[in-house]
């Protein structure tokens, strides 16, 4: 496995790292991550494809973009991925709502499932997707044991339109999946939080999809300001401070979830992910300290299966998480990039949502608010 990396900043393409005997003929997978509009502007695709004429070309908007241990905006990384002894199948369905969600999870397990497939890899639209009822539609078409991994692109802080394509300049409505086969490959993956919780679980009485109406007796929004106190004067931008845990059931594994919107007429809140009716929820807060331990967490966990540094880390980091910390937010990737060494090759973008396992033995879900890493190497 070999990688070659480069950067468009500053109007201007850029070399950043590349392996020992790479050869760009015989790249078969390359990850374009980039600000939406510098996608728009730029259309790097046919750059890319006199690039690597071989290579599956997976491009989407960020809400910033992750290479040499540092966040940028306005830019777009590119990483061509040069596998030895690994196999790429890559296929793009279309969505136009959340309804289709589930269908398209299905239709993804239908393309890529065969002998010696180990991972997949998506990246979906951020804006039109259920990304609840993706990942559980593909889960249960898939056997347990492959790695499911990704993030759902961004569109900075504006939540306007997201951006993503194969083999084609990226556009709205599309989710890519990459499967990666082989005997060769070996597959790491992290995800944490860091988040502070405080006050009781409560039930979710009324919601629908991603909008919630009420816990328990009260208006959601009501109970919200409520807990929130003097911080509910900064709505709806406060609400970054203070996500949701959400279990879906009492045995479940928490997940969290970020407040996209309120509204003051419905008294409801619209959150980046599914709240079932009958779901378990908690307030929680932000911790600057404890969300950068976790991100060296999420990458002490995706090194465990190798003996040495894995050769790539891909890390998907929550909007919430980078609006949060703000100037601090660089302190997350530097506590990953100090765990892996520096022999990994980083690359990977903020999100409105990413996807993978919450633990080794737990199958792939979407989250919130957290780091997620997932690591790859070919023996």
């Amino acid at each position: 496995m070999k990688t070659q990396q480069s950067v468009f900043k500053n109007n201007q393409w850029k070399s950043i790292s590349e392996g020992n005997d790479f050869v760009a003929s015989k790249a078969n997978l390359v990850l374009a991550f980039g600000e939406r509009i510098c996608l728009e502007t730029v259309k790097p695709y046919q750059y890319l494809k006199d690039l690597y004429p071989n290579a599956d070309i997976v491009i989407n908007s960020t809400s910033g973009e992750i290479y040499q241990d540092s966040v940028h905006d306005g830019s777009i990384i590119v990483t061509a991925i040069q596998f030895d002894k690994t196999h790429v199948k890559s296929i793009a369905i279309d969505i136009q709502s959340h309804y289709e969600s589930g269908s398209a999870g299905e239709k993804i397990a239908s393309g890529l499932n065969g002998e010696n497939l180990k991972a997949i890899f998506i990246i979906s639209d951020g804006a039109k997707v259920n990304g609840s009822e993706l990942i559980a539609s593909l889960n249960h078409k898939i056997n347990e044991n492959i790695l499911v991994s990704g993030g759902l692109a961004g569109d900075g802080a504006r939540f306007e339109k997201t951006l993503v394509g194969l083999n084609n300049d990226p556009e709205e409505g599309k989710i890519v999946a990459v499967g990666l086969y082989g005997e060769n490959l070996r597959l790491g993956h992290g995800t944490m939080g860091g988040w502070d919780g405080f006050g009781p679980e409560r039930r979710v009485t009324e919601s629908e999809y991603n909008t919630l109406y009420k816990i328990g007796d009260m208006a959601a929004l009501d109970l919200y300001k409520e807990y929130l106190g003097k911080y509910a004067e900064g709505l709806p931008g406060a609400a970054l401070l203070f996500p949701l845990s959400m279990r879906e059931t009492e045995d479940s594994e928490p997940v969290v979830r970020t407040i996209l919107s309120i509204d003051e007429e419905k008294k409801s809140m619209t959150f980046a992910g599914e709240l079932p009716k009958g779901s378990l929820v908690r307030f929680m807060k932000a911790n600057f300290d404890r969300l950068i331990d976790a991100s060296a967490k999420a990458a002490q966990d995706s090194i465990q299966p190798f003996e040495a540094s894995p050769e790539l880390a891909i890390l998907v980091s929550c909007v919430g998480r980078k609006l949060v910390l703000g100037q601090r937010t660089e302190e997350e990737v530097e506590a990953a990039r100090e765990i892996m060494g520096d022999d990994t090759i980083i690359t990977g973008f903020y999100s409105y949502g990413e996807i993978s396992p919450l633990n080794p033995n737990a199958r792939c879900g979407l989250h919130n608010q957290t780091m997620t890493i997932t690591t790859l190497s070919e023996n």
